[in-house]
């Protein structure tokens, strides 16, 4: 293949480029898209067996119907109860009525 044959073949292809460009510009909508609303991700939440654990993973759900600025306050609420939950599960017992017998 000469040189020449091979701008040749260059040129006809970036003119093409330039016209589907062209095209697809003159297609396109000329009023910008208005953005998505808030979409559930659809993540499968698995039971714990710890009532207290599985009501704060179930406030999760209220983070899918907000925009993203919103869920800040929702994971800082979760967040918040599993913290209290854990703690919990380190502090002794408290004794019953009659376990304080002398």
């Amino acid at each position: 293949m000469t040189d020449e044959a091979a701008e040749t073949r260059a040129e006809a292809r970036s003119a093409g480029g330039a016209e589907a460009g062209a095209e697809a510009a003159a297609r396109a909508p000329t009023e910008p898209a208005e953005p998505a609303g808030p979409v559930p991700l659809g993540v499968v939440r698995t039971p714990t067996g710890h009532a207290g654990v599985d009501a704060h993973l179930a406030r999760l759900v209220d983070a899918d119907h907000l925009g993203a600025d919103g869920h800040v306050e929702v994971y800082e609420d979760v967040h918040r109860g599993l913290r209290e939950a854990l703690t919990a599960l380190d502090a002794p017992p408290l004794p019953g009525p009659y376990e304080n017998r002398s």
